[in-house]
């Protein structure tokens, strides 16, 4: 079989997983794949390997590649991938854990984006190089409030760091009940409550049919303008225009993004050099300990396959 290995941005898949042992020809590509030259590039593979959303299988692609017979997803779920034309095609789609405490790292980068920008460490650090000395006051984080846009696994991991620090924490999301609230030790409010009290408005929501621009203009609207924002699960959760728009203006105090509508940011993109903001490169899951797993797992679901036993099966 012929196997490609897509997005390698950081060159490691092929020293993290033992790829002789498939006996296969494997590929490896370091740059993202044009959408317009997807079916042409892939044509000949087997066996793709797509890591985490980076690369989109809508179905003419999927339809489009006559040799594809598995996608393995690094991650345990793609929105980006057709699975129904997957099935139309008999192309089995199987994914591959990171780490057992994956989440870690995106909390871990939610909570140093907003200490940075709340400690306006990136604007001090630049007027130190430059020669100068104490250019701004910075609040503390004890007893302000720390917004969490989403209390699931990674929303209680940000509320315990919020915590920690002293800060009271409210959450809001579609499905939050009061129960799972109280047990999250977080306080529901209501979606316009959460946007114009807290502090810091950190997102932890997957993105889905039902999320998708959940964060509308009114909530960006009702925020502070001392506040910040910081988003290190999906660009498509919230209404980027009205974001850029309140960033521009100083209607809101800054903004901490990882995740972007395009990914890898296109050089010229106009987000490069939009004021008050702290970016990263989708950072979030990007650790040692995820990727250390991610490609022996990949390897082991190819094996799998090939043995007629494929595991970790996406349907």
């Amino acid at each position: 079989m012929k196997i490609a290995v897509l997005d390698d941005n950081l060159k490691v898949a092929k020293q993290l997983a033992n790829w002789d042992a498939l006996g296969d020809e494997v590929v490896f590509f370091e740059n993202v794949i044009a959408a317009a030259d997807c079916s042409r590039v892939l044509a000949d593979f087997d066996v793709i390997v797509a890591m985490r959303e980076r690369t989109r299988f809508p179905a003419a692609l999927i339809h489009a590649l006559p040799n594809l017979k598995l996608i393995v997803t690094t991650g345990l779920r793609n929105n980006a991938i057709d699975l129904i034309a997957c099935v139309d095609k008999n192309v089995t789609v199987c994914g591959a854990p990171g780490d057992d405490n994956g989440s870690v790292g995106t909390a871990e980068l939610a909570w140093a984006l907003a200490m940075a920008l709340f400690k306006r460490m990136v604007q001090e650090d630049s007027n130190m190089k430059k020669g100068l000395w104490q250019t701004v006051m910075t609040p503390t984080l004890s007893g302000r409030c720390l917004g969490l846009v989403g209390a699931g696994k990674l929303g209680q991991q940000v509320a315990r760091y919020g915590q920690a620090f002293g800060m009271d924490v409210i959450a809001w999301s579609p499905n939050l009940t009061d129960e799972r609230a109280q047990a999250a030790g977080v306080k529901r409010v209501d979606k316009h409550a959460l946007f114009q009290n807290a502090d810091i408005v950190c997102v932890n929501l997957v993105l889905s049919d039902k999320t998708e621009g959940i964060i509308d203009a009114a909530c960006i609207e009702a925020m502070k303008s001392t506040a910040y924002f910081v988003n290190t699960s999906r660009a498509g959760l919230v209404d980027l225009a009205a974001l850029k728009t309140a960033l521009q203006n100083g209607k809101i105090a800054g903004a901490g993004l990882d995740v972007f509508e395009t990914e890898p940011l296109p050089a010229d993109d106009p987000w490069r050099h939009v004021p008050n903001t702290l970016l990263t490169p989708h950072l979030g899951y990007a650790t040692t300990d995820n990727f250390n797993a991610y490609f022996p797992n990949v390897v082991a679901a190819i094996d799998a396959f090939k043995k007629g036993q494929p595991i970790r099966v996406i349907q």
